[in-house]
């Protein structure tokens, strides 16, 4: 087992109708707003910019993050990561009754060496501290979504 290597999934399901998720996803400078996690998202050009992120965990992850397919019809936005970590994230839209399921997957490897140190002994807080950040993004989105 590569013990820097993290599989995410996670399912939000959110009272909003599919296009209106979809579009507060697609921008992504929009995070900080309703993501408290998603402390910084700097673009760099049309399709790729640096993030910075920090759950309850006192550390920080930064990455630069590259569109690679922006699908409104499949309801699909995905991008390349690199940085602190390296990988690729996908978020996948659908109607789900008289609202929306966001499906997020991401697939990464740990370059942060402070990360890579603690892999072993510190990887069920990682994945803790993910979920968390998660299940906080999925709040926030869904009273930003009952705002605008």
């Amino acid at each position: 087992m590569d013990w820097n290597r993290y599989r995410f999934l996670s399912l939000w399901s959110l009272p909003a109708p599919p296009a209106a998720v979809y579009a507060a996803l697609e921008r992504a400078e929009d995070y900080p707003r309703w993501w408290r996690q998603v402390r910084e998202v700097n673009r760099l050009d049309d399709v790729s910019g640096v993030v910075r992120i920090r759950s309850l965990l006192p550390y920080d992850i930064t990455f630069t993050a590259r569109e690679v397919r922006r699908d409104p019809v499949a309801g699909v936005l995905q991008i390349a990561l690199s940085g602190d970590i390296e990988g690729w994230a996908r978020w996948t839209v659908t109607a789900d009754g008289p609202g929306t399921l966001a499906r997020y997957e991401q697939v990464v490897d740990v370059n942060k060496p402070l990360l890579r140190r603690f892999a072993v002994p510190g990887r069920p807080l990682f994945r803790a501290n993910h979920r968390l950040m998660m299940r906080a993004g999925r709040r926030g989105l869904a009273a930003y979504l009952q705002a605008v």
